[in-house]
């Protein structure tokens, strides 16, 4: 997965004031790191939805006000998730002000998507310490354990031998193990 830098992101939200596609590319980068903030905060998957949803109408109505400046943007981002995520504390109820002022319609999630963002929750410590790993490990081992490929076919494809990838797998798996279990359970 390509990483985004904190240019990409001041440069989109800029290109947002004129051009809607540019947000939505915003978006995308980020929701599901916004969605994982609330859930993290919410009582339920679907409030955490909810808050996720206010927060990003919030921020392209706002998106004119945004200043680039030394801050990445992500960090603007969280600053509203922060504010929709105390409003909804302090009314008891989650805003949706600025979704109706967008005319956008509320999203309705049925058990299957509910049960899919509670599997995503569960595998995000993983998804997160796998992205971490050096680049050779977290290619072997996705190879191996996400592709199933055999060890002969990931080495031809790496071009190294085959106890070069057993290696990189093992060691891999192992700071992946260290990692997970040192993470904080939710």
């Amino acid at each position: 997965m390509p990483r985004t830098t904190d240019d990409d992101d001041r440069e989109l939200l800029v290109a947002a004031r004129a051009d809607a596609a540019a947000f939505g590319v915003f978006y995308r980068r980020h929701v599901r790191e916004v969605h994982a903030y609330f859930r993290r905060r919410a009582a339920s998957p679907d409030v955490a939805f909810d808050l996720a949803a206010e927060t990003f109408a919030q921020a392209l109505r706002s998106v004119d006000r945004y200043e680039p400046g030394q801050a990445p943007a992500r960090a603007w981002l969280f600053g509203i998730a922060r504010n929709v995520l105390l409003e909804s504390l302090r009314r008891g109820v989650v805003e949706d002000r600025a979704r109706r002022a967008l005319a956008m319609e509320p999203i309705v999630l049925d058990d299957d998507a509910l049960a899919a963002l509670e599997r995503e929750d569960a595998a995000r410590p993983a998804t997160e310490a796998l992205e971490e790993l050096p680049g050779e490990q977290r290619e072997a081992i996705v190879a191996r354990h996400v592709d199933g490929l055999e060890y002969a076919e990931i080495a031809a494809r790496l071009r190294c031998s085959e106890s070069v990838v057993r290696q990189r797998v093992s060691r891999g798996l192992r700071v992946l193990r260290e990692r997970l279990r040192e993470a904080p359970r939710g």
